[in-house]
């Protein structure tokens, strides 16, 4: 009868065990003090570029908070019909630790610096109003300067979108949106016409203030989508424009509409990047730094025309304006208007650092137990776990990226092929 291993050899196990564990508390605890001794993100100075491995903090072990996250804003669908304001408030919170982790990534681990260009006496109002964000899709990260932007003036958790559809599907950022009420769109207009309108007067009484950002070209800028859009703008008899696709003026008509006296200025956001930079969010995973310059005009959301007609057109001339921005941008590398920097809020990091610390030395502990247990099924059923978690958060990243993009324009080039 087999009566087990020696007792030498279990307690060498046992000690060997102890070890790892004491080593990946060590780890864990040494990797969170790391984050503020190293120069990548360092709070006073920009961040280096060889601190840390190229791989970014953004790994499968950063899913799991979000996961958490997920799970209690399930819970919260109790407090709906109890106390709706009370549920807005504690989900605007919880987006909060989502959004500020992927914030992070471009202020503190990247250390991408962004000058915003505007009216210094618009300035103050900033953050402390609703409003309305026009900004240009033309990057990978332009969504993420948006929250960026929002982030500097106390605005993200409370932050809106309008969105596609698909992305409500999308796993954490799309289920954290459901919980947070964004608007999602079809962009098919008679499908969208009641969803969205309905969507928007929720927002009415939202007792948080709020940017709800807004691309009204409705996706992002090719240069085979600009030649399809001007084909139409000449079609419609519309003026050309060279850095900007057509813009969708319904949407932004029924925004307008909806949300009046309630939000009150629309932010007109025109982004670029110096020296030609083209930025990516794997760029930004792998901690490049890039350097963006963004003008914003605040317009009292009384100028803005009620009627849809009128509001389209504009709709229209907002990006003929947009479009001579872009060109004095091109020609003399900067924009109108008194350059500011908002000064980065230590929250985003505060937050990472929190849910890194909270999670690290679990994982790591329990990563050497499996290793220590010696048990090929454990180890290969973990990786297969890790695989997995690592194709999602590609997959996720991939949806950004513009040459995976939506079809615009591939259907009307279908179309004329067959007529």
């Amino acid at each position: 009868m087999w009566q087990g291993p020696p007792e030498k050899e279990v307690c060498a196990v046992r000690a060997v065990s102890r070890r790892l564990h004491l080593w990946a508390w060590r780890m864990s605890v040494s990797l969170s003090l790391s984050l503020f001794s190293s120069p990548r993100l360092d709070l006073t100075k920009t961040s280096g570029r060889d601190a840390f491995p190229s791989a970014g903090p953004f790994s499968p072990l950063e899913v799991f908070p979000w996961l958490i996250i997920n799970t209690i804003q399930l819970f919260t669908l109790l407090l709906w019909p109890i106390n709706k304001q009370l549920f807005r408030k504690i989900n605007c919170r919880l987006s909060y630790c989502v959004s500020s982790q992927l914030v992070m990534l471009l202020e503190w681990w990247s250390g991408t610096e962004c000058v915003i260009h505007t009216d210094p006496q618009a300035y103050p109002k900033y953050g402390k109003e609703n409003a309305i964000v026009v900004l240009n899709h033309k990057f990978e990260i332009d969504f993420l300067c948006g929250w960026s932007l929002a982030e500097r003036f106390g605005v993200l958790g409370g932050s809106k979108v309008l969105a596609k559809k698909e992305l409500a599907y999308v796993p954490i950022i799309g289920w954290m949106w459901y919980f947070t009420e964004m608007v999602f769109c079809t962009r098919k207009w008679e499908q969208d016409r009641k969803t969205v309108s309905k969507s928007l007067l929720r927002l009415r009484d939202y007792p948080e203030k709020y940017f709800f950002l807004i691309h009204c070209e409705g996706t992002r800028f090719t240069e085979k989508k600009h030649q399809i859009s001007m084909q139409v703008a000449q079609a419609k008899g519309l003026p050309s424009l060279k850095y900007h696709l057509l813009p969708r003026t319904k949407g932004f008509a029924i925004t307008v509409r909806s949300l009046r006296n309630v939000v009150s200025a629309v932010y007109d956001c025109t982004l670029n990047f110096r020296n030609n930079e083209n930025p990516t969010l794997l760029g930004v995973l792998n901690g490049k730094k890039y350097h963006a310059d963004l003008y914003v005009r605040r317009i009292p959301l009384e100028e803005v025309p009620e009627e849809e007609d009128e509001c389209s057109a504009w709709l229209h001339k907002l990006y003929q304006e947009k479009d001579a921005f872009q060109e004095e941008y091109y020609r003399t590398g900067t924009f109108p208007e008194t350059p500011m920097v908002p000064p980065r809020r230590p929250w985003t990091l505060i937050n990472w650092l929190f849910w890194a610390s909270l999670l690290l030395y679990p994982f790591f502990r329990f990563l050497t137990n499996m290793i220590s247990s010696g048990s090929s099924l454990t180890l290969a059923s973990f990786a297969l776990v890790f695989f997995v978690a690592s194709m999602g958060v590609r997959w996720m990243i991939g949806v950004t990226e513009i040459d995976k993009g939506s079809a615009y324009g591939n259907i009307d080039s279908k179309q004329k092929r067959s007529d």
